[in-house]
């Protein structure tokens, strides 16, 4: 068993923890932004499980690339990594999204609007569309958690012994 295949499941904890915590207090603090420092507690979060998840996913690529090809768990395997590239593809459209917010062109352009909002959290506009992200990022974060629990705990995926 290679090193790798030891590494994937050391990795995958933080991210799922920092991504679902991350994203239910962004939730909560754009419906009710009464706790400011909820919402840079919140981008801290999402941005350390996007980066563990970057790990998390760099590892589970090379662990499977010793398993063979024709295993007859291939579809669930391929389907757990779609959705775990998928789920880096949603938190990091949100972390750009709001990266780009605070960028000083568009603070300009929203200052022409007469938006004074500072955060892509506390854009009114932005409400549906970031909360929508963020519960379908956390839908994918569990639909890739209960594939990688189906490989280990139904196939033996990976398991020594």
């Amino acid at each position: 068993m290679s090193w790798f295949q030891h590494l994937h499941p050391a990795t995958i904890h933080f991210p799922i923890a920092l991504l679902l915590l991350g994203s239910v207090l962004a939730i909560y603090y754009i419906w009710r932004p009464d706790m400011v420092q909820l919402r840079w507690t919140a981008w801290l979060l999402l941005a350390l499980g996007w980066v563990g998840g970057v790990a998390a996913v760099l590892t589970g690529l090379f662990a499977q690339s010793n398993l063979p090809p024709d295993a007859p768990y291939r579809d669930v395997l391929n389907w757990h990594i779609a959705v775990g590239l998928g789920q880096l593809v949603v938190y990091g459209l949100v972390l750009y999204q709001g990266w780009l917010y605070r960028s000083a062109r568009r603070q300009k352009q929203r200052a022409a609007r007469g938006d004074v909002s500072v955060d892509l959290l506390d854009s009114a506009p932005s409400r549906l569309w970031v909360t929508a992200a963020l519960l379908f990022g956390m839908l994918l974060v569990a639909a890739t958690g209960w594939n990688g629990g189906v490989l280990v705990y139904e196939w033996g995926v990976n398991v020594s012994g």
